[in-house]
């Protein structure tokens, strides 16, 4: 009942705001959460001081602001999310290259798209069958709250995307295997495994890492082409996506070169 009334009296209201006014509140949030509570602050600054071992502490303390500036304005974007139209998404939101993927769609082939979470995937989620002609599939981390889970998800889904999670996954893919219905399938794989026995280890930002295997598993059993999207933040409420081809031959792929290639392309980023 708390989630429903946060989500209706709270978050749903607060969505109907213009961008601007969000981004003042994301402003007053960051003042909060960064010298007020010092949000998770040690963490961060032991990851940060871990990832750029050679960057000095004014390098580090001004990655930090920004940081936590980004943070929040992620959260105001994801509840402005609830409410923006197609137009509203599609003009903060694009793709810069989607013929690399929609050629796969005109020969009826699937595609995996490979991302971490970072510059805003919730609008991704929401756009993903806006961007391509494929039917969109983001593939994610069930949520602890189910309430909340399900509130959500009916946002993402409305333009189109399905969500689905870990545990109905093969059983997506096999489905859409079998009715012939090309799919783009957004995966991140930079979130924490369930299983490390399951998982791709390997060093990323000078730290062993375990990666999600999912996104290299399902494209050898399918043979599905791979993509890694890049997402750049051009300016506050902006953002353009990039395809970079991973391999239209996974199945000739070394194991856990998938992972590596993927893994490539997000330290590329952090040196952008």
């Amino acid at each position: 009942m708390l989630t429903r009334l946060a989500f209706y009296l709270v978050f749903y209201p607060l969505s109907l705001l213009p961008l601007q006014v969000l981004y003042g509140l994301s402003d007053v949030m960051c003042v909060v959460l960064y010298r007020l509570v010092g949000y998770r602050k040690a963490v961060v600054r032991k990851n940060l001081h871990n990832s750029f071992p050679n960057h000095s502490g004014k390098e580090l303390l001004l990655i930090e602001k920004q940081y936590y500036k980004h943070l929040c304005d992620l959260f105001v974007e994801s509840i402005k999310s609830l409410t923006m139209s197609k137009k509203q998404v599609l003009k903060r939101y694009h793709c810069l290259n989607e013929e690399l993927v929609n050629r796969y769609f005109k020969q009826g082939k699937s595609v995996i798209l490979l991302s971490a979470h970072y510059n805003n995937w919730e609008w991704m989620v929401l756009s993903l069958s806006m961007q391509f002609l494929h039917h969109g599939i983001g593939v994610g981390k069930a949520n602890s709250n189910k309430v909340f889970e399900l509130l959500i998800n009916r946002a993402r889904t409305r333009y189109g995307t399905e969500v689905v999670f870990a545990d109905t996954v093969r059983e997506t893919f096999l489905h859409y295997e079998q009715q012939q219905k090309p799919c783009a399938y957004m995966m991140l794989c930079d979130q924490s495994p369930a299983s490390v026995k399951k998982s791709f280890v390997l060093e990323f930002m000078h730290q062993p890492s375990a990666m999600i295997y999912g996104g290299e598993y399902f494209a050898k059993k399918y043979n599905y082409p791979v993509f890694y999207y890049v997402v750049k933040k051009i300016k506050r409420g902006y953002y353009e996506i990039s395809l970079k081809p991973i391999t239209n031959i996974p199945q000739e792929e070394d194991y856990g070169a998938i992972v590596k290639k993927s893994s490539s392309y997000s330290i590329d980023l952090v040196n952008y």
